[in-house]
This record gives C-alpha cells, sequence and structure tokens, in this order.
C-alpha cells in the first residue's frame, strides 16, 4: 500500500488494538517488529520430543517457512499487533473430548483472523496473522490435512501458522509484553497455575 502517514498509522493499529479486545482478548499490544523474537531452539521444540502433528498439516513444521525466510518477512514490517487471551486452567490441564481447550484455541484464532481481516480491508492488504498451537487438531482432528493434498484449506479463514511454527518465542514475547505466562505439560494439574493463556500476532505494516 502506499505510504501512511505516522498519524494514521498509530490511530489505525490503535483500532486494531480495540478490536481484538472487543473480540474477547484479554489484553493486546501494540508493538515493534523488533520486538518479536525468532529462535531456532522454538522450532527445535516441534520436533524433539517431535510433537504429534508435526508434519501432519501445511501450518506447521516442515512445511511451514525455514526461519532465515521469516526473518526476511518480519523485516519488512514495522509494526504487529500482540495479543493475549486468558482462559480457566482446566481449559489447558484437563484435556478430556469434553475440554473447552479447543474452544479457547478457536477463539485466539478467531481474534487474529479477524484482526488481519480489518487490516486488509483498510488497505493493508499485505497483513498477516499467527495464532497458537496446531491448526490440525484444532478444525481437522481424524482427518488429512487438505492443503497436504494440494486442495483449499478447509477453514481458509481462520486456521493459520502459529508462532512457534514461524519459531518465535511467544514465551519471552509474552513476558516482555508483561504478561505472565505459565509452561503447562502432561503433569501439570489446574491447581498449579492461575490460569491459561493463548497468543496471537498480527503483522500490519
Amino acid at each position: 500500500m502506499a505510504k501512511v502517514s505516522p498519524e494514521v498509522l498509530q490511530a489505525d493499529l490503535e483500532r486494531y488494538r480495540q478490536i481484538a479486545l472487543a473480540l474477547g482478548a484479554s489484553d493486546s499490544k501494540i508493538i515493534t517488529t523488533d520486538m518479536i523474537i525468532v529462535d531456532e531452539r522454538v522450532r527445535a521444540k516441534c520436533s524433539n520430543p517431535k510433537c504429534p502433528y508435526y508434519g501432519t498439516n501445511g501450518n506447521c513444521p516442515p512445511h511451514a517457512p525455514d526461519l532465515e525466510t521469516v526473518r526476511k518477512i518480519i523485516q519488512n514490517y514495522q509494526y504487529a499487533i500482540l495479543t493475549c487471551t486468558r482462559f480457566p486452567a482446566e481449559a489447558f490441564t484437563e484435556l478430556t473430548k469434553d475440554s473447552p481447550w479447543n474452544e479457547c484455541r478457536g477463539k485466539s484464532h478467531e481474534i487474529v483472523s479477524r484482526v488481519e481481516a480489518a487490516a486488509f480491508h483498510d488497505g493493508y492488504y499485505l497483513a498477516n496473522g499467527l495464532a497458537d498451537g496446531p491448526c490440525k487438531g484444532l478444525y481437522c482432528a481424524g482427518v488429512e490435512c487438505q492443503v497436504l493434498l494440494g486442495k483449499s484449506c478447509r477453514k481458509s479463514l481462520r486456521a493459520r501458522y502459529s508462532m512457534e511454527s514461524w519459531g518465535m518465542d511467544a514465551y519471552r514475547m509474552a513476558t516482555l509484553a508483561g504478561w505472565d505466562i505459565f509452561p503447562i505439560g502432561r503433569s501439570t494439574r489446574r491447581t498449579d497455575i492461575p490460569y491459561g493463556i493463548a497468543l496471537g500476532l498480527v503483522l500490519v505494516y
């Protein structure tokens, strides 16, 4: 798009931040892209120990962009919207078939996709959103990824790469934004943490 004045850009970024909050984000911040941390160790965690979603969909490694490409992409942006959505601890620690985990993660994907869409329709046509966690378990559990079959994504308006699949250190970025984040593993109990969070990022301009 054409060069935008600093005043217009900041007003638009603030509006996108407010859109994220209106959609249910617990907090949202305007950040400069030099605050985005890309670290090879994050990508390594996808394969050691190997995530069950590794290689199963078009948005997870090894199908995600290599980190050199990711860094080049980020360098072409100046600003992004970083979002944080808090959910009850049990949504992340009690993963039964009735767990609200996917509902919570789906909310994060929705926030990212709708902020991205708002920016796109305002003329920031290169806006690019990333959510959290693999899209496969969220939208296409039990079925083969259409993208890997050479077809269109079933949920193309919502499914996004995760920040982790692009090698972003989401934990550290959340901490630098002033948000508490708690590591959650298989042995984590709901009494061990006050809440879980889902993060999202929209590269705007």
